[in-house]
């Protein structure tokens, strides 16, 4: 009998392969305006919005660094020092999850192809390229402001499956978004919600990859 055909894994970045904590984050670099963890939300909302809005413009790359802090001034309130401190200081928030990179190194090992689908602003993008020597295991991937789409829209899928030359229904996406997972279905692909890396590890294993840890 033949087995079956494993799918292509594909992880989004952020929350996935990378810890992203905006409300710690805010606590940390505009302490002044996040005190505790009501006003650390607030300011979340108010700065990535839900990641619409002029963040989402900022991942699709039509929205430079310097134009998004002078937006998020003029549209919160929030004296121009301290966005410019939160748009600078994200990329450097990305600390590789190290159970998520022992999964990527372990599926390498195993001879899987890995792909990305991450949206992401151009100059973070090129912050993780040239600090994560890691993302080497990787055969490709896709930052949404390279292609200037982003998710959950159906395009970036139709598009990441098309540059990996794999059929949808063959891609198994993680992201930690259910509007990604939902969308990234939609679109013909297998998806799961990543809450962290041990879940998706033993998904895969019960999906029949062989993996040694």
């Amino acid at each position: 009998m033949a087995m079956a055909r494993l799918p292509t894994v594909v992880f989004d970045f952020a929350g996935v392969v990378f810890h992203w904590q905006p409300m710690q984050l805010l606590q940390r670099v505009i302490p002044q305006q996040a005190t505790d963890p009501d006003s650390a939300r607030h300011w979340m909302q108010q700065i990535f919005q839900g990641y619409e809005g002029d963040w989402a413009a900022f991942d699709r790359g039509t929205l430079e660094p310097d134009a998004l802090v002078q937006r998020i001034a003029r549209r919160t309130g929030l004296p121009a020092a301290d966005a410019q401190a939160v748009v600078d200081a994200v990329p450097l928030d990305f600390a590789p999850l190290p159970g998520t990179v022992s999964l990527i190194d372990d599926l390498h090992a195993a001879g899987h192809p890995l792909y990305f689908l991450s949206n992401m602003p151009a100059p973070y993008a090129d912050h993780l390229e040239r600090t994560h020597g890691f993302l080497q295991r990787f055969s490709d991937g896709i930052f949404s402001a390279r292609v200037r789409l982003i998710k959950p829209e159906r395009a970036i899928f139709d598009l990441a499956a098309q540059r990996f030359g794999v059929p949808p229904a063959d891609l198994l996406f993680f992201d930690d978004v259910v509007a990604n997972v939902a969308a990234a279905q939609q679109a013909g692909w297998q998806a799961a919600h990543f809450t962290d890396a041990a879940a998706a590890r033993a998904l895969l294993q019960a999906r029949g990859f062989a993996l040694d840890r």
